[in-house]
């Protein structure tokens, strides 16, 4: 198996954030990478046998994206911190709507919210 790069230390994430702020490419890309074992230690809680890990993998990727363009250091936590609730929220509707875990919808959506859409063939 593939290992994923160390973790940056605070003063090299202030620094590689700061780059990025200003428009440097490359520290956007630094700091995806270097974030990608946090990815996989979130996707890890919702593996199950009829996931792929790599699918998990992917859609928490997406999150860490999004968590990098929208991380605020002014907030005076880690961007690891953020990522991590950013992950989880990319993950977590990927699940629900497999239905992986979801062992009645109607309990989880509420019986009155679930309705046959007429647009997909259904009448």
């Amino acid at each position: 198996m593939k290992t994923f790069p160390k973790p940056l230390t605070a003063e090299e994430e202030r620094a590689f954030l700061e780059r990025y702020r200003n428009g440097d490419p490359e520290a956007k890309r630094i700091l995806i990478e270097r974030n990608l074992r946090l990815v996989a230690h979130v996707a890890k809680k919702y593996q199950s046998c009829e996931e792929d890990p790599e699918d998990l993998i992917s859609i928490g990727t997406i999150g860490l994206i999004k968590a990098v363009a929208t991380f605020d250091s002014a907030k005076n936590s880690r961007l690891g911190t953020y990522a991590a609730k950013c992950i989880d929220k990319a993950i977590l509707p990927c699940r629900i709507f497999s239905g992986a875990g979801v062992k009645n919808p109607a309990v989880s959506y509420g019986a009155s919210n679930l309705q046959r859409s007429k647009s997909c063939g259904n009448n």
